[in-house]
């Protein structure tokens, strides 16, 4: 069993779903935004969760294998974040 619950402060959403025929429910436009997926796992009370998921081209996936070279863009997001950036001239490069 994982706990992946990072925030227990649940907001209830005061309509009542019901699935259709096809077992189906539908979810509020609220919390569906484009680009989303979800992964679903539920307990043994019937509680169901829905952990909103985006996916990264495989082109993409190496940065997030390769973990010195995601600590190197964590560090520069951080550091252009706090503004220590500087320009270089792409004459040079």
């Amino acid at each position: 069993m994982v706990t992946r619950i990072e925030n227990t402060e649940f907001i209830e959403i005061p309509k009542i779903v019901k699935p259709d025929a096809q077992k189906r429910i539908t979810l509020p436009k609220t919390l569906v935004r484009e680009g989303i997926i979800f992964r679903m796992s539920y307990n043994s009370i019937g509680q169901i969760l829905l952990e909103p998921q985006v996916t990264i081209p495989a082109s993409e996936a190496w940065v997030f294998n390769n973990p010195n070279v995601l600590a190197l863009v964590k560090k520069g997001l951080s550091d252009a974040a706090e503004g220590r950036v500087s320009k270089i001239d792409l004459k040079t490069l």
